[in-house]
């Protein structure tokens, strides 16, 4: 094939990425998958291809082929946090708490600030009883996001599950000042 050829093909491959990118963000995740498969058909190394299929996969609930994107897009692209943590996201979902753990590991490992993974970390560690190391995490997400109204909800329940009522409405009462509409807090 010449490298004309090839270009091209990378080029198609990106607007197929691009479709399907579109098509993900109106909700419409079979349409975004046809477009991802096109844009891995011509070009079989496009991990963020086999990410964003991965996340079209997870909304419908097709769990296993959601698991399989990830790895395989980690293996061609193994520094993408996003990814990692999505991966654990599906973990979590399927009750794999250890194995969200890590993967939310992996991802802080590479991008230290990333306050999203903190807080996903945290509650599968409140999944396992390890509240102590849940409000650890959620201390960090707060650290690094100041109005994350998430992680104080997460942290006043994990207080709470500590014997510490208290200290769990402050942080119920945090979560609802920075979001009202934050019906669980």
């Amino acid at each position: 094939m010449s490298k004309k050829s090839n270009s091209k093909h990378e080029r198609e491959a990106e607007t197929h990425f691009k479709w399907g990118n579109a098509k993900f963000e109106e909700g419409d995740y079979d349409g975004a998958i046809a477009d991802y498969n096109r844009a891995i058909t011509l070009k079989r190394d496009y991990a963020e291809a086999y990410y964003k299929r991965g996340s079209a996969e997870f909304e419908l609930e097709d769990y296993e082929g959601a698991i399989a994107d990830y790895n395989r897009g980690i293996e061609l692209k193994s520094d993408n946090e996003g990814a990692y943590t999505n991966r654990g996201n599906v973990k979590f979902y399927l009750s794999d708490y250890e194995g969200a753990i890590a993967d939310y590991t992996r991802a802080i490992e590479l991008y230290p600030n990333y306050a999203e993974a903190y807080n996903n970390r945290g509650i599968a560690k409140g999944e396992l009883g390890d509240h102590d190391g849940a409000i650890a995490d959620y201390n960090r997400a707060i650290a690094l996001k100041r109005d994350y109204a998430e992680a104080y909800h997460n942290r006043g329940y994990a207080k709470n599950e500590l014997g510490d009522p208290d200290g769990a409405i402050v942080d119920y009462d945090r979560a609802i000042e920075l979001d009202p509409n934050y019906a669980e807090a």
